[in-house]
């Protein structure tokens, strides 16, 4: 079984399965082709702007579940009463420095201040296009969350703690654990990636996935994450899910055992059991791989049989059993 907690090999986790995550070297094979090879990995203009209405939060889903996506994968899920924001980055550029490295596509759709009281933010893992260090020190002051839980992964909460959060409303997991947030509970789940905010401490803190499960509705939460078996054993004990999350960009065939790329998540979504519909995050935000930026909601849009649902940035969008969304915001 594949399902269990993380192991460590002294201060560094493990993943589930044997995967190649790559060395620093790699960088000396990404730049050439970085640099040379042409195409579009950056829209040529910014895009949108898009905006939510802040307003819409006042009044519960009509379906029990809704969906704001924010752009990557940051997400507002309303679910069953209960509302979680996933791995929220509201920064200029995904690295340490807000003036270089990869930048936003399009601006925030939501400012950080009109976001709704929040009941839970949950932080999958410590890179920074998945754990914004501004954004947590805003956040942690704000009304939005002072009641909130920062639910993440093994060693995560020292940043955490360092960035605002109070001790208190941490709540450090291992994979198979689990905690209430109202009616919802969520548990921690292995996935095949790796962490870390610098070249040095790779696999110092832990990376998860989790099911978020309502008296309604369940929903997978994939993070980052290359293809492994257990997805199987997943879907099995936690399924059947009303939409699961998957990533679909930044991946490249160097780095294909921790990041499953589009056809990757069709695969895996079907391994998940294939049931309800399939949310495709980590894609159209920042430039983190060689690929063109439209390539991965065109390699997923393409299987028409996929029940897809892939909602405009930061339109607030209920989830309805068995019916797609297809927004073609991205042509």
């Amino acid at each position: 079984m594949s399902l269990e907690r993380a192991r460590r090999l002294g201060r560094r986790f493990e993943n589930p399965v044997p995967t190649t995550v790559g060395d620093p070297r790699t960088i000396f094979k990404v730049l050439p082709e970085f640099f040379f090879r042409r195409g579009k990995r950056s829209p040529r203009q910014p895009l949108g702007p898009f905006r939510t209405d802040a307003a819409v939060y006042r009044t519960a889903p009509s379906t029990g579940l809704r969906v704001t996506w924010m752009g990557h994968s940051t997400a507002l899920v309303e679910i069953d009463g209960i509302r979680i924001l996933t791995d929220p980055v509201w920064e200029q550029c995904a690295s340490p420095i807000n003036w270089a490295g990869p930048k936003r596509f399009f601006a925030p759709p939501l400012a950080l201040r009109d976001l709704p009281q929040l009941d839970a933010v949950l932080i999958s893992h410590d890179h920074y296009d998945h754990l914004g260090a501004a954004t947590v020190r805003t956040l942690a002051t704000l009304p939005a969350a002072a009641r909130a839980q920062w639910i993440t992964p093994l060693e995560v909460g020292h940043l955490l703690r360092r960035f605002g959060v109070a001790r208190e409303q941490i709540r450090e997991m291992d994979w198979m654990d689990e905690v209430s947030v109202g009616t919802v509970r969520v548990t921690a789940l292995p996935s095949r990636h790796f962490s870390g905010r610098g070249l040095w401490n790779r696999f110092e803190t832990l990376w998860a996935s989790f099911a978020i499960a309502g008296p309604q509705h369940n929903v997978y939460y994939g993070a980052d994450s290359g293809e492994w078996s257990g997805f199987a054993e997943i879907g099995a004990h936690f399924g059947p899910f009303d939409l699961t999350m998957l990533e679909i960009g930044a991946s490249d065939p160097l780095w294909a055992d921790i990041h499953m790329g589009p056809e990757g998540a069709v695969r895996s979504f079907q391994a998940l059991g294939g049931s309800g519909l399939l949310m495709p995050i980590h894609w159209g935000l920042f430039d983190l791989a060689l690929h063109d930026w439209r390539q991965p909601i065109e390699a997923v849009w393409s299987v028409t049989e996929l029940p897809l649902w892939s909602p405009t940035p930061g339109l607030p969008s209920n989830v309805v059993p068995g019916k797609e969304l297809r927004s073609e915001w991205w042509h």
